[in-house]
């Protein structure tokens, strides 16, 4: 009985090593096409505003929500001559049992494409990244070196670096990929709205629950965005607040410490009275203006 036992306990550790250490990880990137039909709110579908301009700004949103998030920044892009375009990623905004089915990979093979068209296109191209879409800012940054600048917000580089860097997003997330094995997602559902927010957020829209699978894909891709953040050229304002609840404010640390390239660093730090969790800076009213004075004179300090 007690070599079963011990067998048991081994099989389990190995299992936990498995799913923390992404032992073995792989994923095929699939060709992605937008359907924004689907959409379960107008909202959701992408901002695009084109008024003849020779510059363009890119706004890539976060996980899981949708270009809403983007509803003031456009605005203020726009009264500054810019083209706009915050596209929807597909099946974001849509039906998450489409979401389901695809990692970021592919999500980011996508964005990478549209980037590629918008600069090809305009004499000068900028980019605007919040979370996830932060840290696709910085991968496309390490792919191509065309663009004037760029800004993120409480982007990611690591989820969970326990011994490395101290940072623990999620302690469950450790246990995500053996989640993976036995279900698609938890507590999935779309949200249109949060009305026990404040601050703008209670306008946030996107889907809600856990997705084992992408969680995992997530991860996994943050390792070799900051393994590659060394090859990153482009001039960079990175913005994240001290009290980040999604996105550990210590991202922001190893971003200055890792990039070698031209950067400004600017750090909020709201107050408890904020109903949200100090994440998606540029939807709330009470930072959105200043911070969008900011982007616009970092952006306007790289032009031609």
């Amino acid at each position: 009985m007690i070599w079963i036992a011990v067998a048991a306990i081994t099989l389990l550790i190995l299992l936990y090593i498995w799913s923390s250490c992404l032992l073995f990880y792989h994923e095929e990137a699939e060709a992605l096409h937008s359907d924004e039909s689907k959409c379960f709110d107008e909202a959701c579908r992408s901002i695009i505003i084109r008024q003849g301009a020779d510059k363009a700004v890119l706004m890539i949103h976060g996980y899981p929500t949708t270009p809403a998030m983007y509803s003031y920044a456009a605005e203020r892009m726009k009264g500054e001559g810019y083209d706009v375009y915050a596209p929807l990623i597909p099946t974001f905004g849509a039906d998450w049992h489409d979401f389901e089915k695809t990692v970021f990979s592919s999500w980011y093979g996508w964005m990478l494409e549209y980037y590629d068209h918008l600069a090809a296109s305009y004499s000068s191209i900028y980019v605007i990244g919040t979370s996830m879409g932060g840290a696709m800012a910085l991968k496309i940054a390490e792919e191509r070196n065309n663009a004037r600048a760029m800004a993120i917000i409480g982007a990611p580089v690591v989820y969970n670096s326990f011994f490395r860097d101290h940072v623990v997003t999620s302690w469950s997330s450790y246990a995500a990929r053996i989640a993976g094995i036995f279900t698609s997602s938890i507590g999935a559902g779309i949200v249109t709205e949060k009305p026990d927010s404040n601050d703008g957020n209670e306008d946030w829209k996107g889907y809600k629950g856990l997705f084992p699978k992408q969680g995992a894909s997530l991860v996994w891709n943050l390792r070799t965005i900051r393994k590659n953040l060394w090859k990153i050229r482009t001039p960079l304002l990175s913005i994240h607040d001290r009290g980040d609840r999604t996105v550990p404010f210590a991202n922001q640390g190893i971003i200055r410490n890792e990039t070698d390239t031209e950067a400004e660093f600017l750090e909020t730090e709201m107050g408890d009275e904020f109903l949200h969790t100090h994440h998606a800076l540029l939807m709330y009213r009470s930072v959105q203006e200043g911070l969008m004075d900011r982007i616009i004179s970092f952006f306007s300090s790289h032009s031609v």
